[in-house]
């Protein structure tokens, strides 16, 4: 009789573009990879095929013309998406998934930006996601004017580079940038157990560094999570 495979390890990392998470996500993914423990990772919105091309579709400067709650039910699609195909199957067979943004960034950028507020989110996400909450949040809270200045820098090159399109977000004013900060603030200080905020003027080795030791203490004993699982990208 095969043995019940062991829970997995739910992972999110949250923060505005620009914040630093694509460059710790890839840090600490060669972390794991080094100790030998099995992972995936994936994104939202994407990371699947009907995914992608709800990203493409948000992302997309060109659809400037999305109202809120369109905006707010193409995320959870993307979402309950991913969950069915990727993050639950995934979970079940006791892997680590880790996940760039998750109903966080809903609630920041949605409820936040968009001024939605928080209870719809999170009524969507009992609802079309049945609840499921990571089991470690990273949020990456450094200052607000130089993510969003990075961020811009980055989606001007990319957009020079190879054609693709994803600023329709970082088009916005600053005003929306600083609700969708305020409104990570709120939801870390309401979620202390599960959400571990970094912030401040940190160099990526500081960064990577305070992200190793939370997911460390929270993995518990490192040998647990080796398994003959095939580490895949997004």
């Amino acid at each position: 009789m095969a043995a019940e495979p062991k829970p997995g390890f739910f992972l999110t990392f949250e923060g505005l573009d620009g914040s630093g998470k694509t460059t710790q996500i890839k840090r600490l993914t060669a972390w794991l990879a080094a100790q030998e423990i099995a992972h995936i990772t994936t994104r939202q919105p994407g990371g699947t095929a009907t995914g992608d091309r709800i990203r493409t579709l948000l992302l997309d400067s060109k659809s400037a013309g999305l109202a809120p709650r369109t905006e707010l039910a193409m995320m959870f699609a993307d979402r309950a998406q991913a969950i069915q195909e990727v993050i639950a199957p995934a979970l079940a067979a006791g892997q680590i998934v880790i996940c760039d943004r998750f109903t966080d960034s809903t609630e920041a950028y949605q409820g936040g930006g968009r001024n939605l507020g928080s209870e719809i989110v999170l009524q969507l996400h009992q609802l079309l996601c049945e609840n499921l909450q990571p089991d470690l949040t990273i949020l990456l809270l450094p200052d607000l004017s130089a993510s969003l200045a990075r961020a811009r820098r980055r989606n001007t090159r990319e957009t020079a580079a190879n054609g693709t399109d994803e600023s329709r977000f970082e088009r916005e004013k600053d005003e929306f940038f600083r609700r969708v900060y305020n409104k990570y603030r709120e939801i870390a200080a309401r979620e202390p157990e599960r959400v571990v905020t970094i912030e401040g003027d940190l160099n990526v080795d500081q960064v990577h560094t305070q992200v190793i030791k939370a997911v460390a203490e929270r993995l518990g004993p490192l040998e647990k999570w080796h398994a003959p699982f095939k580490t895949t990208p997004a």
